[in-house]
């Protein structure tokens, strides 16, 4: 049975994905280093800022001083912060199947990003009471793939009320994701994973338990049925 929907964020639910390779890229070239917008998209997608900056040192064959790796974590939560203060857009479709999905389950959020940035853009969109449980950046020590930041999901989902009754265990949550790890990290953590093929091209998704274009294609009660099957 499917009782709880967990969301990742950037490239979900908000258009940051742009936003933050520029980004990545200024630091990379604040320590001479490149990346490309391919290398980007197929490598760092669902990584955590620290993650991303060790990722970048490493795929240059460079060692990070971890003093440096906080300085350039810090720089790119200012430069982020300033840069979404008026908020982002939404991705087509996603504000309508979270209302729709927030109607009958609860909702979580699982990912990379700072709790403060989420609920910033969270509160612009005019969504933030629709997710009773974020899992951020601030309470992992591991980024995805590592499955953690949806198994605190899943913790923090399974202290409400609504679970009180009967625990919930990962085999009743969806997962919705847009990069590769993101699938990796879901299944890891024992869950489902619908797969937004928008970041990704589609067969890099494939590992997905199902693979949509956009949320115009999402079928919330369909999936739903697929869980009282298993």
């Amino acid at each position: 049975m499917l009782r709880a929907l967990i969301f990742d964020f950037d490239g979900v639910l908000v258009a940051s994905e742009p936003l933050i390779f520029s980004l990545t890229k200024k630091m990379a070239a604040m320590e001479s280093l490149e990346i490309s917008e391919e290398e980007y998209y197929r490598d760092y997608l669902a990584l955590d800022d620290r993650g991303i900056v060790e990722r970048l040192y490493r795929s240059h064959g460079r060692t990070l001083d971890l003093a440096r790796r906080d300085e350039l974590i810090a720089w790119k939560a200012r430069e982020y912060a300033q840069l979404i203060r008026d908020g982002l857009p939404p991705i087509p479709g996603a504000m309508e199947f979270v209302r729709e999905a927030a109607a009958k389950y609860p909702l979580a959020i699982a990912s990379g990003s700072l709790r403060s940035e989420i609920e910033h853009l969270l509160e612009k969109l005019g969504l933030r009471r629709a997710f009773q449980v974020l899992a951020t950046a601030d309470d992992c020590e591991k980024s995805k793939p590592a499955p953690e930041v949806y198994l605190k999901a899943l913790r923090r989902l399974g202290e409400l009320a609504d679970f009180a009754a009967a625990p919930l265990c990962p085999d009743e949550c969806l997962a919705i994701e847009d990069a590769p790890l993101g699938v990796v990290a879901a299944h890891a953590a024992g869950m489902k994973c619908l797969a937004l093929a928008h970041s990704r091209p589609a067969e890099e998704l494939r590992h997905a338990d199902w693979v949509i274009q956009s949320f115009a294609e999402a079928e919330l009660t369909s999936y739903s049925k697929s869980f009282e099957n298993t």
